[in-house]
């Protein structure tokens, strides 16, 4: 799920309700905070909303500018363990663009770099590499090789035009 269905009703009440739902289901939930500010009234109230959807994730994907943003802190080690210490997150990822991404969880921090490509189009490069992340997750791959999956897949993504035509298929 993602932050934007949080800016209007009826959706924001919808969406809180297929939260609670998939909770007591015991579904597992990726959450990508997705800021866009052109949405919001204003960056407060994005912040507010964007928040209070941490703790119903059991997977964050979360960019570069989002964490620093959100937490206040430059360094990603730093945001990453203000998010594990404000909300009980078990698996963060944090996507940085041609620079590569982290996985943390409790036990661990993984990093993987992007495979260099001239980049055409960026528009899905996030959404690219957290939909192969969590295909690999949801097979059963160590965290390590979804993550270089993810990688290919979103390196792929950028050399290529369109939001979904430039996903690649596996």
């Amino acid at each position: 799920f993602g932050s934007l269905s949080m800016t209007d009703e009826p959706v924001r009440s919808a969406h809180l309700h297929a939260l609670e739902v998939a909770e007591k289901a015991g579904v597992l939930r990726s959450y990508d905070p997705n800021l866009r500010p052109p949405l919001w009234p204003d960056l407060d109230t994005a912040k507010e909303n964007i928040l209070a959807l941490m703790s119903h994730c059991d997977i964050l994907k979360i960019s570069d500018n989002e964490i620093q943003w959100l937490s206040g802190k430059e360094d990603y080690d730093e945001g990453i363990a203000w998010l594990r210490s404000q909300f009980d997150i078990p698996l963060i990822f944090l996507t940085l663009g041609k620079d590569g991404a982290y996985y943390a969880d409790a036990a661990q921090t993984v990093f993987q770099p992007i495979f260099p490509v001239k980049a055409v189009d960026t528009t899905a490069a996030g959404d690219t590499f957290t939909g192969y992340f969590l295909a690999g997750f949801a097979e059963g791959m160590a965290i390590p090789e979804a993550l270089r999956m993810s990688a290919k897949a979103s390196s792929i993504a950028v050399s290529r035009a369109g939001a979904v035509p430039s996903i690649p298929w596996r």
